[in-house]
């Protein structure tokens, strides 16, 4: 029952944006609803209505009559004042308004650029200057002065893979004394899009062949990117493999009898089952299920995507993590644009890239709307006890975006316990959450379907909480009226044992609750209907 109720209010719930030349059909207590709100209401439910009477112009507005009484009863007793009320519709707001704070053109070129790079492989090497999340603007300029220098040194001839060994903070870069590993002189092989970080992504795919990015800034530090080839991609493949662990000759000479029991047509699985010390592939034939290029070691993704032909099988090659013998089991050839573009938009939407998306928005809005910083009230930013100060102390107005007046408690409030990043940037992040929060706000003054729907939620809500306390609740906790009503009615049912048929019993008591609740609440309100625009808008769906 409630579920219905809520479900039929939400449908009938209207929203006050009328246009001014539209007429009044109907006034309660002075508050005046359009013929367009109404029609809107009413068309939204025609496909739900399955018979004509249903259809009825006259029956539909007292229904809406009923409605709007409920809701002004709703606001009377201040059921919108209700924290659980208030929770409810902060998130549903945050829900409705998340796609108003994406650029969706912006979003489509991301998309394109996601197929590019999923359908193209990158290979590419690189230097890293690490650099710490709360270093300052002059500490940042030091590091990016050195990974510069180096740039210029490598275009001035000194070879990439040394300096890279020498220099870079990728430790991969370099040879490990203590485990006789080699380092890759910063080569990452091939990779395609989503394998690194947005910016690391974007520079490796705008760099040309053969050139050298300038330095770029990623969570990890500054990079420099030379790019050596890009090439068609082979999509993904899935794969199984059997790993020994011992590098050692031993190791050799037992992952070189495995080769030769494959060679005597043994099958892969089986061996993979006794031999592999890999735990979470063995005991599922060695599977290592799907994989694009450059997620795995650059030796095991050689051999991997090196098979042509579905069951090929590579000779036994060493990684860090041993000997290996890889098997190709199937291959995911790279689709056309139409059929990925549902899966990319999905996989854009989840990654990092989508704060560019919203950065977009921002940037428009900074755009569009007068912002003022004021000088005197941004001087706390400088203090060291920033957190600490007094609450009377911090009422300066330190943000205006056009008519809001935003306070420097607001922004101790919001780096309370955001102590990762230097001060200077946290007031960039705050001013462009306090940009996207006044943006959320006035959504409901520039975009009409976004209102029409946030009042409909709303009012829905409102009268659900309304109907649980003036009909639900009362109608189970009220054993004698329940007892009283089945006495009265009783000719009306196939039998006199109530507890056979309390359910029904219940639904039809909150009908006849709620049918004199309708009715005292119609006494106390002043209703009027225009006749006129009544008849002419029969009229109009009649000859429809």
């Amino acid at each position: 029952m409630k579920k219905i109720v809520l479900l039929f209010v939400l449908s009938l719930s209207i929203a006050a944006f009328a246009q001014k030349k539209d007429k009044t059909l109907l006034t309660i207590d002075g508050e005046k609803t359009t013929v367009s709100e109404f029609k809107r209401v009413y068309e939204k439910n025609l496909d739900a209505i399955d018979n004509e009477e249903a259809k009825s112009i006259n029956k539909n507005l007292d229904l809406y009559i009923n409605y709007k009484l409920k809701v002004k009863e709703a606001y009377a007793i201040k059921l919108d004042t209700l924290p659980s009320y208030k929770r409810e519709m902060e998130t549903y707001k945050n829900q409705l308004s998340a796609p108003y704070l994406q650029d969706t053109t912006f979003i489509d070129q991301l998309v394109k650029d996601a197929y590019f790079r999923t359908k193209y492989q990158v290979k590419a090497k690189h230097i890293l200057m690490r650099l710490p999340r709360e270093a300052s603007p002059s500490d940042t300029l030091v590091v990016y002065n050195k990974i510069l220098k180096l740039r210029e040194r490598i275009l001035n001839g000194e070879k990439f893979e040394t300096l890279a060994a020498q220099y870079s903070e990728d430790r991969s870069a370099k040879d490990d004394p203590e485990t006789g590993r080699k380092g890759n002189g910063g080569n990452l092989g091939y990779f395609s899009g989503f394998s690194m970080v947005y910016p690391f992504e974007v520079a490796a795919y705008t760099t040309k062949v053969g050139e050298i990015s300038m330095p770029f800034k990623t969570q990890f530090g500054y990079h420099i990117v030379q790019v050596d080839d890009v090439k068609e991609s082979k999509g993904e493949i899935e794969a199984a493999h059997i790993l020994l662990r011992d590098t050692t000759l031993v190791g050799k000479a037992k992952i070189d009898s495995i080769y030769t029991k494959l060679k005597n047509n043994e099958k892969f699985e089986d061996l993979a089952k006794q031999y592999s010390e890999d735990p979470g592939s063995k005991n599922n034939g060695g599977s290592l299920g799907k994989f694009a290029s450059g997620r795995m070691v650059k030796p095991f993704d050689d051999a991997a995507f090196g098979l042509e032909n579905v069951n090929d099988y590579s000779k036994p090659f060493k990684t860090r993590f041993g000997w290996h013998i890889v098997k190709l089991t199937k291959k995911h050839p790279i689709k056309s644009f139409d059929e990925m573009k549902k899966d990319l938009k999905s996989k854009v939407k989840t990654s990092s890239r989508m704060e560019l998306s919203e950065k977009a928005v921002v940037n428009k809005l900074k755009k569009e709307y007068t912002i003022t910083e004021f000088e005197d009230a941004k001087k706390i930013l400088d203090k060291k006890n920033l957190r600490g100060l007094p609450k009377d102390s911090l009422q300066g107005t330190l943000l205006a975006i056009n008519d809001k007046n935003i306070t420097q408690e607001d922004f101790i409030k919001y780096i309370r316990n955001r102590r990762q990043f230097p001060v200077y940037k946290l007031f960039e992040m705050f001013k462009e959450k306090q940009i996207l929060e006044y943006y959320k706000e006035d959504l409901v003054n520039r975009e009409p379907e976004y209102a029409y729907t946030l009042k409909e939620y709303e009012d829905g809500l409102l009268l659900f909480e309304l109907m649980q306390e003036k009909i639900w609740n009362q109608s189970s906790k009220d054993t004698l009226g329940l007892q009283e009503y089945f006495k009265i009615n009783t000719a009306n049912y196939k039998t006199t044992d109530l507890k056979s048929i309390k359910g029904q019993v219940i639904n039809d008591y909150q009908n006849f609750l709620e049918k004199n609740w309708i009715a005292d609440l119609r006494k106390k309100s002043k209703i009027k209907v225009d006749k006129k625009q009544l008849k002419k808008l029969i009229k109009f769906y009649e000859n429809k």
